[in-house]
């Protein structure tokens, strides 16, 4: 009976204000409800109204988002550029340096040959920077008229940053080196090189296969001139002229 006389009590309030009809249907049943359970005690059950949408979480949409965003980041990383550059010594830098720890007379385990040389563009139209680092003699091989290497060494780039390598060198033959890292636009940087010997020790020939990183700088991707033992940079790269040397060059 109570509830009867209680509902029609609260009906006319709820259909005079149609504007909030969701928050007063809301307190209307939980008043009806409060005041049904009072009159009989028994009836102990407790009605919850809560936003269905808050009850759900949405996984297959967040694990699409983050597919997708995942897939966009691999497919970035994944993406090959190729850089050319010419290592070319000049008898200007005092390189290298042999340091026959072996105490032998042949070239033998463990000599050490540190060395720094100019590095030049594909084209050989610019000045790109120098090399550094040391070669580790593993082994002669005297039936190829050569030696292997273990080196460690870097491509210093001026301005842009260095790119770090690592690997075995062959002075007889085409290797590849592990790219290892890098600084400036060259920052987490990964691949490998190929190093190809025109005239040991004075002219060696690069090509890198670089992922990981933006897009390189064009002054730095000019079309490559074919290897040969004659090839040489420009006069004006040579003098370091402003407009065929990339900023902050260092000699």
């Amino acid at each position: 009976m109570s509830l009867s006389i209680f509902g029609l009590r609260t009906i006319p309030s709820f259909s005079m204000k149609p504007t909030n009809t969701r928050s007063l249907f809301t307190t209307s049943l939980t008043t009806i409800f409060s005041s049904f359970t009072s009159s009989n005690p028994s009836h102990t059950k407790v009605l919850k109204l809560n936003n269905p949408l808050q009850q759900h979480s949405y996984p297959s949409l967040t694990k699409k988002f983050f597919t997708c965003r995942s897939q966009a980041e691999t497919s970035d990383s994944a993406k090959v550029q190729e850089l050319s550059v010419y290592e070319i010594n000049e008898r200007d830098r005092g390189s290298p340096a042999y340091l026959r720890l072996s105490q032998k007379n042949d070239n033998s385990l463990g000599d050490l040959v540190p060395f720094s040389n100019k590095l030049y563009s594909g084209c050989l139209e610019k000045r790109v920077g120098i090399t550094s680092g040391i070669c580790i003699l593993i082994q002669n091989k005297a039936e190829k008229k050569g030696d292997k290497y273990e080196a460690i060494y870097s491509f210093h780039f001026g301005n842009y940053g260095h790119i770090s390598v690592q690997g075995s060198y062959h002075t007889y033959e085409d290797t590849y080196l592990a790219v290892t890292g890098g600084t400036g636009i060259f920052e987490g940087v990964y691949g490998q090189v190929k190093l190809h010997q025109i005239i040991f020790p004075f002219k060696l020939f690069y090509t890198f296969y670089l992922k990981g990183i933006k897009d390189l700088p064009k002054e730095l991707l000019a079309k490559p001139v074919e290897p040969s033992p004659s090839v040489e940079p420009s006069p004006a790269s040579k003098a370091c002229e402003s407009h065929a040397v990339i900023s902050g060059s260092i000699d």
